[in-house]
Parts: C-alpha cells; structure tokens; sequence
C-alpha cells in the first residue's frame, strides 16, 4: 500500500511541476536546427508593404510574435512590443504573426483594425495553415521568439514579458 501511495504522489509531483512551468511561463533558451524560412501572407495594416513574408530571413536575427486579436494577454503586451521594435532598428527581423483562422470569426480588416488601434508599426502577418505555428510547436499566444542569423532559435516564450527582456534576448542572439 505504501508504495502504490508513493508512486501516486511522485506522479503528482512531476505534473504540478510541469503545471507550474506552464502557469509560470517558463523560458526555455535553446541553440537547435535552423529553423526552414515560411512565406507568410502580409496583413495590409502600417508598415506591411508587401503581400508576402519570408520568415525567419537567413542572415538576419528574427525576433517573431505569434498573437490573436482576441488575446487579453497579446493586446498588453503591444506596447512592450512597440518599445523593443523601437529600440531594436532595421537590423532585426520584427514580426508579429497571427494563427487565426481569417474568415471565420475573424477578417484580415478586424487585424489590420486591432494592428492599427494598438500601435503596431511593423509586419504583421497570418499564418493561415499553421506552418509556422507548427515549426515552432507554439501551443498558444503570446508567444515569441527570437532567432539568430543562422535561423536558430535563441529563446523562445509563452506569455507575458517586456521590452527590455525582448531587447536583451535579441542583443544575445546578435553575439
């Protein structure tokens, strides 16, 4: 009986722990595989210039935001955003992407509407059959990424975090 109850609770353990990464928004840092470049379709809104993006651009580091307009947690974290691409220059790569299913609930406008109501003023772009979302194994928004120039990725991130934790991350990827 006691090591039935010791096998429970050892169970336990490891899945509130891995609970509490979620909950907590660990960041994971890794040097893996590069990363395949995706084109993406642009999304008309300030900055979008283009009808299509190749991403994560070879040569150049990436900093890379999956988001959803009917995020909470995405729309407070636009002007973390706007800061950190302010500070970052054309150096960077700096794209927010979202997986949501445009035409259902929400039109390429509603984007380009919300991109514009909250400041964006870089590429914003869909990721209409989840390629990308899959690549990275993004399971859920905010999360961003930052890649090197060898389209590596440096430090990946679900949730909440600010400009200057966006800043420092890039600056490391740029070493």
């Amino acid at each position: 009986m006691r090591r039935r109850d010791l096998l429970v609770g050892a169970g336990s353990l490891a899945a509130l722990g891995g609970g509490a990464a979620v909950a907590f928004d660990v960041v994971e840092t890794t040097d893996s595989a590069a990363v395949e470049a995706v084109s993406l379709d642009v999304i008309a809104a300030p900055e979008s210039n283009a009808d299509t993006v190749m991403t994560p651009e070879r040569g150049r580091v990436t900093f890379l935001e999956l988001f959803a307009t009917w995020c909470n947690v995405c729309e407070s974290m636009m002007p973390e955003l706007v800061a950190a691409h302010d500070a970052v220059g054309e150096d960077v790569q700096f794209l927010s992407v979202t997986n949501e299913p445009l035409g259902e609930t929400v039109t390429r406008e509603d984007v380009a509407t919300w991109w514009r109501e909250h400041s964006g003023a870089w590429t914003v772009a869909a990721d209409r059959d989840l390629t990308l979302t899959r690549e990275f194994e993004a399971s859920g928004v905010p999360y961003a990424f930052v890649l090197d120039a060898q389209n590596r990725v440096r430090w990946r991130h679900r949730g909440r975090t600010d400009a200057e934790e966006i800043r420092t991350q890039i600056r490391a990827a740029e070493e």
